[in-house]
C-alpha cells in the first residue's frame, strides 16, 4: 500500500494543496484513499467536509493526542498531511509509516533554507534510508529570479524534481469546495493537470 507523507517544517508552503490534490487523484483512479492528518487541528477534515457527495470518496482517520490511528479497513492508498513545526517522536512515527516523502518548497530564500535543513536531516537519518523523496516547487513564477534560485537549489539535491506548480487562485477555489483538479472537466484544468503528470507518475511507481 503506497503511503505518501507530505512534509516541510515551514508553514504556508503548499502542504495542504499537495495532500488534498494527490488524495483526489487517487480517488478518481478508483482507489480506496485515506487522507490522514497529523495536525491536532485536523485541518484536512474541514476540506473533506466540503467535498461534494458526488465526488469520489476519500476517508480520514482520527488522531489522538499521543498516537497515530490506523487507516479504515479496505484502504489501498494513503496520503498523510503534516503541520508546520511537527518534530520529535511524533514526526518520526509519521515518517516510519511512509514509503514516500513529498516535499513542497516555495521560491523564496527563507523557504529554501528551511527546506535544506529539513532535507539534510532526513538524509542523515539511517532509519529512513529507503524512503523515496520527491521535490515540488509551489506557487512558482518561472520567469522570476526567485524561480531560478529554486531551480539551482533543487539541482544540488540527489532527489527528483517532480514539478513546478504555478501560482494560481484555482487551488484556493477548489479547496473552498472540497474539490481537486481531477474532479473538474479536463478542459477546465488542462494546464495544471500537465504540471501534475510527473507527480502522479512518481506516486504510482512501484
Amino acid at each position: 500500500m503506497p503511503v505518501v507523507v507530505v512534509a516541510n517544517p515551514k508553514g504556508g508552503v503548499g502542504k495542504s494543496t499537495l495532500s488534498t490534490q494527490l488524495a483526489g487523484y487517487w480517488a478518481n483512479q478508483g482507489h480506496q484513499v485515506m487522507l490522514g492528518d497529523a495536525d491536532r487541528q485536523q485541518s484536512s477534515k474541514l476540506w473533506l467536509s466540503l467535498r461534494p457527495e458526488a465526488a469520489p470518496a476519500i476517508s480520514t482517520w482520527r488522531l489522538g493526542p499521543d498516537y497515530i490511528a490506523r487507516p479504515p479497513e479496505g484502504t489501498t492508498h494513503v496520503v498523510i498531511y503534516t503541520p508546520a513545526g511537527l518534530h520529535g517522536w511524533r514526526f518520526d512515527d509519521v515518517l516510519r509509516l511512509a514509503d514516500r516523502l513529498l516535499v513542497p518548497v516555495q521560491a523564496s530564500v527563507f523557504d529554501i533554507y528551511a527546506a535544506k535543513e529539513f532535507i539534510d536531516k532526513i538524509a542523515d537519518d539511517r532509519k529512513l534510508k529507503g524512503l523515496r523523496i520527491g521535490l515540488v516547487g509551489i506557487r512558482v513564477d518561472e520567469r522570476t529570479r526567485a524561480a531560478e534560485h529554486l531551480r539551482e537549489f533543487f539541482a544540488q539535491l540527489p532527489y527528483p524534481v517532480l514539478g513546478m506548480l504555478r501560482q494560481t487562485t484555482g487551488y484556493a477555489h477548489m479547496a473552498a469546495h472540497g474539490l481537486t483538479l481531477w474532479d473538474l472537466s479536463p478542459g477546465q484544468a488542462a494546464k495544471d493537470l500537465a504540471q501534475w503528470e510527473a507527480i502522479t507518475r512518481w506516486a504510482d511507481a512501484d
